[in-house]
């Protein structure tokens, strides 16, 4: 089924994300390992982490509209599963996808292609999350030089039987 597939395809993705979030020195100083002195290596690391912290404010700041589920809909979220949880896995969330965002293939950090909430006893939705995908052959079509980035951070590359897609998920 389609819904179980994505969702298990996203769910990677979170949980590096997560885990980058939990260990945000270590994943960094990954990107600038080798043998050059501490110094540099620190300096590199700072830079890294100050350019994700830019693009997170940014992502929090142009999703604030969206703690109101009803403005997401509005503005042409829909939402394509449920929250799944699995034996290997945690709970994901509420997944509202903008397919028009999706079939574009543009990356803008102030527009996300899916939206993450959380669903509360209340019945109000509450707003944990932001994803950009990319799906890659139209990606590759038009964008030779690369797969996608964003303020810096570079997109994962999934493969799936459904095809081959780019993802990239920020909270």
């Amino acid at each position: 089924m389609k819904v179980g597939f994505f969702a298990k395809q996203l769910q990677y993705s979170i949980t590096a994300l997560a885990l980058m979030n939990l260990y945000p020195a270590l994943a960094l100083a990954q990107e600038s390992h080798g043998h050059a002195p501490a110094a540099n290596l620190h300096e590199a690391a700072v830079a890294q982490q100050g350019k994700a912290s830019a693009l997170i404010n940014l992502v929090r700041q142009s999703t604030e509209r969206f703690k109101d589920v009803s403005v997401a809909e509005r503005e042409g979220y829909a939402l394509q599963f449920g929250c799944v949880s699995g034996p290997d896995s945690g709970a994901m969330g509420l997944h509202y996808v903008n397919g028009a965002l999706v079939g574009v293939g543009v990356i803008d950090a102030t527009r996300p292609q899916i939206v993450i909430y959380e669903p509360r006893p209340n019945g109000r939705p509450r707003l944990i999350g932001a994803d950009y995908l990319a799906l890659a052959d139209m990606w590759n079509a038009q964008h030779p030089e690369g797969p996608p980035q964003l303020m810096g951070q570079l997109f994962h590359l999934k493969s799936t039987d459904l095809g081959r897609r780019y993802a990239v998920y920020n909270t």
